[in-house]
This record gives C-alpha cells, structure tokens and sequence, in this order.
C-alpha cells in the first residue's frame, strides 16, 4: 500500500465528550493488482484518528472506491495500521 495523497481536517467535538484531538484523513492510495483491495477505478482510505496526549490511534477507518465512492468491506491489517498511524503522525495540523 502507498499513500498518493491526502486530506486532513481537525473535528470538533460539540459536546466535550471526547478525550484529545479527533482528525479526519482522506488517503488516497494505491495498491499491487494481487491485493484483495485493488480497484481499477482507484481506493482511498477515510480514517478517524484520535490523539490524547503522546497516544496516536486509528479509531475509524472505511475504505471506498473513488470514482464511485462506493464503500469496501475490506480490512487493515496490524501492519497497515500501523503505517496508517505513523503517516498521519506527520501531518497532523
């Protein structure tokens, strides 16, 4: 998996509830063709991810076609999560 692009935008939690930081990613991301996730019409990655204190998690992720948006019951493996997490980690505003 490689991360071609993204998006991020910071959530605001209306109501105090929740502890740390909540963002939202839009990872577009390619795949090998021998992936389970390939798609000739391209992927990306929506992902929650949440940060209290030195803590940083992926707490929601969907995968999703691009040209139709069409979601992917497909997921990450601990690895991905992992490089999932890290990437973001990066850019976090």
């Amino acid at each position: 998996m490689e991360i071609t692009s993204h998006t991020v935008e910071k959530l605001q939690d209306p109501t105090g509830i929740l502890a740390g930081d909540r963002y939202e990613f839009i990872l577009q991301i390619e795949v090998p063709e021998d992936d389970d996730l390939f798609s000739e019409k391209g992927v990306y990655l929506k992902a929650i991810i949440a940060v209290a204190e030195d803590a940083v998690r992926v707490a929601q992720y969907q995968f999703f076609e691009s040209v139709t948006n069409e979601y992917i019951d497909l997921e990450l493996e601990d690895d991905e999560k992992e490089f999932i997490v890290d990437y973001c980690k990066q850019h976090i505003e």
